[in-house]
């Protein structure tokens, strides 16, 4: 059987229960035991069951419409966009409208009075809008976990962040550079702390000192750039800068530039004589277009930002059709892209 033909009535049959109870127990209304439930919700996975959306809505008085809340530096970052039509599209495939909030949040009960379920990106721990979103008296999912107190439960979409920077450090080093630096990013996102732990965690491990400097959550490419070029003043010995905000590599690149360091390993001298014309290597935390179409064009973790939004709002949709617990936590796959700032040609 498909999704689209299974009934109440076939997992019913399939589970040896009323067709009331198999209602029940996917809703988790009414008295059924926890291993009739339980017995249930494992049936209708197997039948591949999914509740027609616009009758489960007339039944829950449902509005329909999901919320969508993003860091307030979204707007201007392509990430967060790519992010947001994947959440978009995912939502819909269940019948869902999406609602953006406002970036200053709003009180929770107004919240859950016109959304059925909340999606919540990169929660910062010092949001004050965070809290009551989270305890909207809606079924919540983040986007990476919430590093603040919660009360109640929240599922949760999680990239392996820590890996990813590990994965860049050792591919600069892997291709000649002794003294690495990270640009990593301020605040207090489970994004940012965990690459800002990685940035110090790896060097310690290895015996590297890693130069560690922090940029905005959203840093330009001018402050990035104005950042690499004290950096490269200060420390001349650094050949290889990692630069985490999205859109932010093309600025190290022209403070590279501008005191004589090229990137890429195809250069006159070796990386890390520290010396005009020495090489440099370059990459990013977050791909995007300001990565693949810079000059060198350069390496950068793909964290694929349309397929992760699908995947936060795919988990909501699970979580309000009953598919999943509303403590659910599911992984989100990213790739390392090797290009010409660290001498690939990948």
């Amino acid at each position: 059987m498909t999704s689209r033909t299974v009934t109440l009535l076939d997992v019913a049959r399939a589970a040896g229960v009323s067709k009331s109870t198999v209602s029940d127990a996917l809703q988790g209304s009414g008295r059924v035991a926890a291993e009739t439930r339980d017995r249930v919700r494992a049936v209708a996975e197997e039948l591949g069951y999914r509740p027609n959306s616009a009758a489960r809505r007339l039944r829950r008085a449902s509005t329909g419409a999901v919320g969508l809340h993003l860091p307030a530096t979204a707007t201007r970052l392509d990430y967060y966009m790519n992010l947001a039509f994947g959440a978009v599209e995912r939502a819909q495939e269940d019948g869902l409208d999406m609602v953006l909030l406002a970036p200053s949040g709003a009180a929770g009960g107004r919240i859950a009075s016109r959304v059925d379920g909340l999606l919540v990106i990169d929660p910062e721990a010092g949001d004050s809008a965070v809290p009551g979103l989270l305890d909207a008296g809606v079924p919540v999912v983040t986007g990476e976990r919430y590093l603040g107190p919660a009360t109640g439960p929240s599922a949760a979409v999680v990239c392996d962040n820590a890996a990813s920077l590990t994965a860049l450090l050792d591919h600069v080093t892997d291709g000649g550079a002794r003294r690495p630096a990270v640009l990593a990013p301020s605040g207090s996102s489970a994004w940012a702390t965990a690459l800002r732990a990685t940035a110090r965690s790896w060097g310690l491990a290895h015996g590297v000192e890693v130069a560690l400097r922090t940029v905005p959550f959203a840093a330009t490419p001018a402050e990035a750039e104005e950042t690499t070029r004290a950096l490269l003043t200060a420390d001349p010995a650094v050949d290889a800068v990692i630069c985490a905000p999205d859109g932010s590599a093309p600025g190290v690149l022209r403070a590279a530039a501008a005191l004589g360091r090229e990137a890429g390993h195809d250069v006159g001298r070796p990386a890390g004589s520290g010396t005009p014309g020495a090489g440099l290597l370059v990459a990013s935390c977050v791909d995007g277009p300001a990565s693949r179409n810079a000059e060198p064009p350069v390496t950068a973790v793909d964290l694929r930002p349309a397929a992760y939004g699908r995947a936060c709002a795919e988990l909501l949709c699970d979580i309000l059709a009953d598919r999943a617990a509303p403590d659910t936590v599911r992984r989100h796959a990213w790739s390392l892209e090797t290009r010409a700032s660290t001498g690939s040609r990948g």
